[in-house]
């Protein structure tokens, strides 16, 4: 893991010219930082998953307004905290907004394939199959719209009623997780 100031300060400049290895790479340094918050916070791991894919999906949006004068972690956590706040805001009341339009998140480039891309593509359809129901349903989902249903991010994010930057982080998380489903089961 990447942890080094310096080299957290070059990722979070890469990431502002959308360089979308820096982003993964953010992801995989802190996704378990916030999501650990959260699960304090939301006490249902669902939950807390779906709020940390909102945090990530917010800050890679809103990267450009970081200060580079805080710790990188206390700023996502602080959107984290935001989200889960506004969260339990709309559990609590039902507003309904007619004119509300999700703003689409600048686009993460699809480009040639990542290593975990790479795996997808290269394993035996009916073993990735089985790695793939390993998944949680909402991961199985999103894998299945993506590279069988071969959806755009925006198809996707209209199919499933959430905004494309969601969908993207959603995408990189179940990326992830079934290429360690595939590393741990070929270590075996």
């Amino acid at each position: 893991m990447v942890k080094k100031n310096i080299e957290i300060s070059e990722l979070i400049e890469k990431a502002r010219e959308k360089d979308q290895k820096a982003f993964n790479t953010l992801l995989n340094t802190y996704w378990s930082d916030v999501f650990r918050f959260q699960l304090s916070m939301a006490d249902n791991e669902d939950e807390a998953e779906d709020i940390t894919i909102k945090t990530f999906s917010k800050a890679f949006d809103k990267i450009h307004l970081y200060n580079d004068k805080y710790n990188f972690k206390t700023w996502l956590i602080s959107i984290s905290k935001n989200i889960f706040l506004d969260h339990i805001r709309k559990q609590r009341t039902t507003t309904i907004s007619l004119n509300k339009k999700e703003s689409e998140a600048y686009k993460i480039f699809d480009e040639s394939p990542s290593p975990e891309d790479q795996l997808i593509i290269e394993q035996n359809l009916v073993q990735l199959l089985n790695y793939i129901k390993q998944l949680k349903p909402h991961y199985q989902e999103i894998i299945n719209l993506r590279y069988f249903r071969e959806m755009s991010y925006k198809e996707m994010a209209d199919q499933l009623n959430e905004p494309m930057s969601n969908i993207k982080v959603k995408l990189l998380r179940a990326k992830k997780l079934l290429a360690q489903i595939i590393e741990k089961s070929s270590n075996n």
